[in-house]
This record gives structure tokens, C-alpha cells and sequence, in this order.
């Protein structure tokens, strides 16, 4: 099996009338691997550059949060992915309300700020089909907008850390 290509996420998150609400990213629905799919900002850690620095650049330039903003609170665990073969480390940052984005005109359609509650209001664990292999995994559905996949795994870590189960 190949090494897997070191990568990073940012979880940002800031709290207003609704309660703590995420930001996520739709990817733009031209791109060659995971197009249309919701997913947190990130990418591949680049030479040299430790995987917070990873995360908060993958930010910067997927959605325009200034690095400055963020606070990091919490590293998730690692995983890697069967698909892509990244191994992801996800970090969660405190930034403040109010942020207006700046997508990346190639990658970003558009930023989601999706409400914690309605997250989990909209979790299911259910089939989905997966190059023709019927998987039993988390989702997680606000407003018509599916989260699944590697997006859903660290949802479920990040959720479980906030209720503490």
C-alpha cells in the first residue's frame, strides 16, 4: 500500500443566537475528485509547514479566514481515507460571528454555516452506495445539504467530544 499523503482540516466554529454554528465548504461541481461534496476547509500539508500551519492556510485561501481570527482549540485524531488516500488531521477553531467569505473561485462554490443543533438534528446513519458498495454510514442533512464520507467521520468525532460521549 502507497504512504498516504498528510493532510489537514479546519473545524471553524463560532457561537451566536442559533448556538455554536460550523463552517464547511460545498466544493465547486467541475472539480476532478470529490466535486459538489461538503467538506471542511483543507488540503495537503506542503513542504515543511507543520499540519495546524496546513489547516489554517487551506482556510485562508479556500474561504478567505484570516489565520489572524482563529483560535485553535482542539486537535481530533487522525484517520485516513480509503479513497483518496489522505491521512487527515482535523483541527477545530474558535473564530469570531459575523465573518464574510471569500470563496476560492475554483474549489468553493459556496461557504455553508451550518447550526450544531440542526446537524444533529439531521444525523441519520443509513446505506449509501459507494463506487457500487452499498456503506452504512453517519450523515447528516441541513437544508437539502448532505454531509457524508470523511466530512462525517469528523463530524461524529467532533460532536461526540461536545456531549461528551
Amino acid at each position: 500500500m502507497a504512504a498516504q499523503v498528510e493532510a489537514a482540516v479546519l473545524l471553524p466554529v463560532y457561537v451566536d443566537e442559533r448556538g455554536p454554528v460550523l463552517v464547511l465548504t460545498e466544493r465547486s461541481a467541475d472539480l476532478r475528485k470529490h466535486a459538489g461534496e461538503i467538506s471542511f476547509p483543507g488540503g495537503r500539508r506542503d513542504p515543511g509547514e507543520d499540519l495546524v500551519t496546513t489547516a489554517l492556510r487551506e482556510a485562508e485561501e479556500e474561504i478567505g479566514l484570516s489565520r489572524e481570527l482563529v483560535e485553535v482549540v482542539d486537535e481530533l485524531p487522525s484517520f485516513g481515507t480509503y479513497v483518496s488516500g489522505f491521512r487527515i488531521t482535523p483541527f477545530v477553531g474558535r473564530i469570531p460571528a459575523g465573518q464574510v467569505w471569500t470563496p476560492h473561485v475554483r474549489e468553493v462554490a459556496r461557504v455553508l454555516e451550518l447550526p450544531v443543533a440542526d446537524l444533529v438534528a439531521g444525523h441519520r446513519y443509513e446505506r449509501l452506495w459507494a463506487k457500487g458498495v452499498p456503506v452504512r454510514t453517519d450523515t447528516y442533512t441541513v437544508d437539502g445539504h448532505l454531509v457524508w464520507g470523511a466530512t462525517a467521520r469528523i463530524l461524529s468525532e467532533y460532536l461526540a467530544r461536545q456531549t461528551g460521549s
